[in-house]
């Protein structure tokens, strides 16, 4: 029970985190497009207008945040739920079943792969992005607030903070996951480690009373004992 206890507790812990890093990538993501004016600067490209000092942006797919926002959408769904599941197997004294831990464990593990890809998306398009803000400003970060773009009207104020609390919490989802995966398969090699003890008890428990119940053992217990020759 205390083993249970302690990882219900750390599954809880880790779906708390995960829930706070979910809104540290749907908040910002979501405020740069709305000060982008619906445009995604993930992988967007551009070139520098030597007349006016302005960048010709060739928009890439909003695509691209739109998968992040929906990820972090994701984690954060799951996140509450679990957190009201096993808050409530705690409060009770109980444990979930072995399919609904397997479930975890493959729920966990999707949402590894989906982090992760979130994370790389948002490093990567930030990464296109300032190689092009780079050509003009000494770095990405100074280019925040500055008009470099009139034409499609958007704010480039909080860009770059955004950009980074977005890429923080992917990265930081991506590792917690992880460790909620882990947390999953221990609970899994312990349901099968206590399936195994049973297996094994039944078994052992069969053999006694096969034993028990043969001819030998019998006659055994039937014939009394011959007493010592006391003369």
């Amino acid at each position: 029970m205390a083993l249970t206890n302690v990882l219900l507790l750390s599954q809880i812990a880790g779906y708390i985190i995960s829930l706070i890093l979910s809104l540290c990538i749907i908040v910002p993501m979501s405020m740069h497009q709305h000060e982008f004016s619906g445009h995604c600067l993930l992988f967007s490209e551009g070139t520098w207008q030597e007349q006016d000092g302005q960048l010709l942006v060739s928009w890439a797919s909003r695509a691209y945040c739109d998968y992040v926002i929906v990820v972090g959408v994701l984690m954060f769904i799951v996140s509450c739920v679990q957190i009201y599941r096993l808050s409530m197997l705690l409060y009770r004294g109980a444990d979930s079943s072995f399919f609904s831990a397997f479930l975890e464990a493959a729920g966990c593990a999707l949402l590894c792969a989906l982090a992760v890809s979130a994370a790389a998306l948002v490093t990567l398009g930030l990464v296109t992005w300032c190689a092009n803000i780079v050509e003009r400003f000494p770095s990405c970060e100074v280019a925040a607030g500055q008009d470099i773009d009139h034409k499609d009207n958007i704010n480039t104020s909080g860009f770059y903070m955004e950009m980074g609390t977005a890429q923080f919490g992917a990265w930081g989802a991506f590792a917690t996951w992880v460790g909620l995966a882990v947390f999953s398969v221990l609970k899994l090699c312990r349901y099968h480690q206590l399936e195994n003890i049973r297996v094994s008890m039944f078994r052992e428990r069969q053999r006694l009373v096969n034993d028990s119940g043969s001819p030998t053992a019998e006659r055994a217990c039937s014939t009394p004992p011959v007493a010592d020759n006391l003369y």
